[in-house]
């Protein structure tokens, strides 16, 4: 295979290669980081971990050569958001309070269940400082620039920029991100790949820098379904997955009329109207109708607040409200205080509303899968954003409108990249799947991957 073609091949492709003896995974990862290396933008990973690469490239040649291969993934490598704990290096969570903190001394369990089944990393990848927010934007280790973007410098998304940005520069064919409101989804949107975002629980978090114990959830960001379903196979330690490629034709999509197809971009509701017409024609049943609850979902959340902002105004307490305020991004410490503002009382009202309204989701779709585009908006310019907080705040929400509706419900969920804007920057589709569902949602969504790219 060519160097260019390795560039932009997927983690499954990678693995095949691997193991078919027509590449060697030295050769694979040293491909990679002479990409990292010579990549222009430097706010792409915060660190580069060249030797545990280069050690876990050896030693997966080796194993290859003895004929003891770990799986499709041997060999492969990925970047962290550097939320993950990795033994003997720093975890930033993106922020200039952790720059110096203590190097961990053990991998976060995902992190061991990647190695164990041979894969190499490459790296810690930038994000939104403490996982907080949707755009990408990092003052303390720079805003990595989206390579969809042109000349210009375009968002990454959210939080997990460098995840996003690592993948579509070529700078590794897949990564590991979180998301807490949409921040694996976001940037899948805005860099035009791939993202998956399990269910509440499916994977383990320990060892991962928390932004809410509720909704943080782990979740890749790749080149096809078929990376997601493998490294979902890895990351819970399985050595199995039950996902099967699923018959569109029993599959019904659901498509809300209220709440998210507002303010679309013209080519966002342009291209998902096409996806729509795609997957009808391969045999989806769509279905369109009002879905009061996704109204209820925004109201109760302006009125009473969130429960991110609960959670992160409880761990960050003496930060945000101590010196160390001063070193954090001005636009996450207002956020965070946002909990500072809720009572029990509103917590509570929250709390009750999504176990009430995830139950009613369960039984309204009873089935179906509800589609959205992932985001409104294609990825937005970012010196407006810096220039202008008001804007910033707006742009944050609205990028996040849809993907949060799916973490307050407990959804698990796939942006699937589909079409571009007149500027070239991609748009987006998003299938969600009632928590739990995961193998369910894996297997139609290698068969709606299918029909997209027809």
């Amino acid at each position: 295979m060519s160097t260019d073609r390795l560039t932009h091949a997927s983690a499954a492709a990678i693995g095949r290669l691997i193991a078919a003896g027509t590449m060697d995974a030295v050769a694979v990862t040293e491909h990679f980081l002479d990409r990292i290396e010579m990549h222009p933008d430097k706010s792409v990973f915060i660190k580069v971990t060249r030797d545990r690469a280069l050690a876990e490239a050896e030693a997966s040649a080796k194993r290859h050569r003895e004929g003891r291969s770990l799986g499709p993934l041997d060999g492969v490598p990925l970047t962290w958001k550097d939320l993950y704990d990795m033994a003997g290096e720093v975890t930033t969570a993106g922020s200039e309070v952790f720059r110096h903190a203590p190097a961990a001394k053990h991998d976060a369990t995902v992190v061991a269940n990647l190695a164990a089944a041979g894969m190499v990393a490459l790296g810690k990848v930038n994000l939104s400082e403490f996982a907080y927010s949707g755009l990408g934007l990092n003052p303390h280790y720079g805003s990595p620039r989206n390579p969809r973007g042109g000349a210009q410098h375009h968002a990454p998304g959210g939080s997990s920029s460098g995840s996003g940005v690592s993948i579509a520069a070529g700078l590794a064919p897949c990564s590991i991100g979180s998301d807490t409101g949409g921040s694996v989804r976001v940037p899948a949107s805005f860099n035009g790949v791939t993202g998956y975002k399990s269910s509440e629980g499916r994977i383990a978090k320990d060892g991962v820098f928390p932004l809410s114990e509720t909704l943080d959830t782990v979740g890749p960001l790749a080149r096809s379904v078929e990376d997601c379903v493998l490294l979902d196979m890895a990351l819970r330690g399985a050595v199995t997955s039950d996902v099967r490629r699923a018959d569109l034709s029993g599959l019904t999509l659901v498509i809300a009329r209220n709440v998210v197809l507002d303010g679309l971009d013209d080519a966002v509701g342009a291209n998902f109207e096409t996806a729509l017409s795609r997957l009808s024609a391969a045999g989806a049943r769509i279905e369109r109708r009002a879905m009061p609850l996704l109204d209820e979902v925004q109201r109760v959340t302006r009125e009473h607040g969130t429960i991110t902002a609960a959670e992160a105004y409880a761990f960050h307490h003496s930060r945000v409200e101590g010196p160390d305020a001063q070193r954090i991004d001005r636009r996450v410490v207002s956020r965070i205080l946002g909990g500072k503002r809720m009572s029990a009382y509103d917590l509570l009202t929250i709390q009750q509303g999504r176990q009430r309204w995830s139950q009613s989701l369960a039984a309204d779709l009873d089935g179906a899968f509800l589609a959205m585009p992932t985001t409104a908006i294609t990825a937005p310019a970012v010196a407006p954003l810096e220039a202008n907080e008001e804007l910033f705040h707006a742009t944050n929400l609205k990028t996040l409108r849809n993907t949060m509706l799916g973490n307050f419900l407990g959804v698990c969920a796939l942006a699937l990249p589909f079409g571009e804007d007149r500027l070239g920057l991609p748009t987006s589709v998003m299938i969600n799947a009632t928590g739990g569902a995961d193998e369910k949602l894996l297997s139609f969504g290698l068969a709606i991957e299918a029909a997209l790219q027809a």
